[in-house]
């Protein structure tokens, strides 16, 4: 509870532990940390740049929030409007679905939210313990050495409860817990340095910017 951050002072919490002493929510990094910038050529073809605060890792995990039916649907109905509006997440954040039962996957895929996440990349990887305790996997090689090279503080948001540096995965420094729904926002914005209140999550398909209350 000591460590809360409300969703509306996220952004300025995170950048504020960039530069403040290294140790619990803090850093030690300097204000160049913020220039820093990693491009990505993956194996497809296509680019990417990750800057300060991205988002490496989004995982709606098995501890915590999936006993609650509520935040699960949240997720699914975040999802399906996302879809709806045409917003992606970025390529650089890796995505996963681990329920604590099939419980969620029946109400899930009854209710018909299952495909949208889906189509955001949140597919079910399994059940029980996964990113929480390290068992996220491996990122993308080309993610991994572009972080390394440049030593990015790259980020991860997942529902569970466990966000000690490099638990997660070895090259992500920073981690936040939170909801399901807002895992699946945050995943679409592909950063934490971000005010959800008043920031877009991307653009629709006609370019209008679409924010989480839409």
């Amino acid at each position: 509870p000591q460590d809360l951050i409300f969703l509306s002072d996220m952004k300025k919490e995170f950048e504020k532990s960039v530069t403040a002493p290294a140790g619990n929510q803090g850093h030690g990094l300097d204000q160049s940390e913020f220039d820093k910038k990693a491009e990505i050529n993956f194996n497809d073809g296509s680019k990417a740049t990750m800057k300060t605060g991205d988002i490496a890792i989004a995982a709606i995990t098995s501890c915590t929030n999936t006993s609650n039916p509520y935040v699960m649907l949240g997720a699914g109905l975040v999802a399906k409007k996302a879809v709806e509006k045409g917003l992606k997440v970025p390529e650089f954040v890796k995505t996963s679905l681990a329920p604590g039962s099939k419980v969620v996957t029946g109400y899930l895929r009854d209710s018909g939210l299952q495909q949208y996440l889906d189509d955001l990349g949140f597919n079910l990887v399994g059940y029980g313990c996964t990113t929480c305790i390290g068992n996220s996997g491996p990122l993308l090689p080309e993610i991994e050495k572009a972080v390394a090279d440049e030593d990015l503080l790259v980020t991860s948001v997942l529902s569970g409860n466990r966000n000690f540096e490099g638990r997660i995965h070895p090259l992500v420094k920073a981690n936040y817990l939170a909801s399901p729904p807002l895992v699946v926002a945050y995943a679409l914005a592909g950063t934490v340095d971000i005010d959800l209140h008043s920031e877009a999550l991307g653009q629709d398909q006609q370019g209008n910017d679409v924010f989480l209350k839409d």
